[in-house]
């Protein structure tokens, strides 16, 4: 009998692997890559922007800010690989911010009209607190920064900080399209990735962590307790995108789980249900930035979102992963 188990599970193998690559080759070609693709699209358009009209108020750069950053939203949870590199993702979104790291340089280099703000090349090595999405909510949307010091010199800052957005992800972009992509395709025993298995630990891992950081972060930050919430610590909520992240990224990582789920209908039914009603859950708050969360009513409707998306990472977690035969293992978030 031992010898027919282990007959069956030889010639399984290849089916099996077969299918795991060709899991594996969907997500790559359907959901990071036009991802990927989009956001250096998005952010050159900004960095044109920019360049035309660097002025606050201006509707065209706040239009393509609020597009590009849409687009990294809905990227952020594939960190690994190229935004790995050079702390990219971190250049592209310092958030949270618990100390004020983004103000206070940002107050600095105005203050000293550092000449960095002339260059995006030089400016790739200012701390990443200055650069990306946020620093940018900062210098369009806070009342204060948006008024300090020479108003020529937040010009050239603006169009800076634009454009190293541009050359960051349109590095992201052409890596994964020209050796990445590849990369996770073709694993092999001196490759980063030695197993279809490790591909897919990769893809999971990115899947719960995503689900993690909108759940203990995007929502978890401005709860913060019943007797002390915080509603100023939402995500982006100076620009009234709170809310908004935690529905573009639950749209792209419904996307993303039901991908990995191929081939296991009830699973992938029971997924689109979770992920339909808890996105469901947020635009019935009609709460942009999450302020309801200072009384208690908000606050039960923002807790009952969080416990959604709570109940849909245990989903990933304890019916996906053994189908997969993978474990979410650590992420950035566990700061390894």
């Amino acid at each position: 009998m031992k010898k027919v188990i282990l007959a069956c599970a030889v010639t399984l193998l290849p089916v099996m692997l077969m299918a795991q690559n060709e899991v594996a080759a969907g997500i790559v070609r359907d959901h990071i890559l036009p991802r990927f693709e989009r956001l250096a699209e998005q952010s050159e358009t900004l960095a044109d922007a920019a360049r035309q009209d660097c002025t606050t108020l201006s509707v065209p750069l706040r239009d393509a800010y609020n597009d590009a950053f849409d687009a990294w939203v809905s990227a952020s949870h594939l960190r690994f690989g190229p935004t790995e590199v050079e702390d990219r993702a971190f250049a592209l979104a310092f958030w949270p911010d618990s100390r004020g790291a983004t103000p206070k340089m940002l107050n600095k280099l105005i203050a000293d009209q550092d000449p960095v703000a002339t260059s995006a090349t030089d400016f790739a090595d200012v701390s990443i607190a200055a650069r990306g999405f946020y620093a940018m909510e900062f210098l369009l949307y806070d009342e204060t920064l948006a008024a300090t010091g020479d108003a020529g010199y937040r010009c050239s800052l603006i169009q800076t900080i634009t454009a190293d957005t541009a050359v960051v992800t349109s590095a992201i972009s052409q890596e994964w399209t020209r050796d990445y992509a590849s990369t996770v395709l073709n694993p092999s025993a001196d490759g980063v990735y030695r197993s279809e298995d490790e591909v897919l630990q990769e893809f999971f891992k990115a899947l719960s962590s995503g689900l993690q950081f909108t759940s203990e972060t995007r929502l978890g930050r401005p709860l913060g307790t019943f007797d002390k919430p915080r509603p100023t610590r939402s995500e982006a909520w100076r620009s009234g995108r709170s809310a908004r992240h935690v529905s573009l990224s639950l749209r792209a990582l419904q996307e993303f789980a039901t991908a990995l789920a191929h081939g296991y209908a009830l699973l992938t039914a029971d997924l689109n249900a979770a992920f339909d009603r808890v996105r469901q859950q947020v635009e019935d708050l009609n709460d942009p930035i999450f302020a309801g969360v200072a009384a208690p009513q908000g606050r039960l409707k923002v807790e009952v979102v969080q416990q959604s998306v709570e109940m849909i990472r245990e989903m990933v977690l304890r019916r996906l992963g053994p189908k997969l035969g993978v474990a979410a293992g650590f992420n950035a978030l566990d700061g390894d």
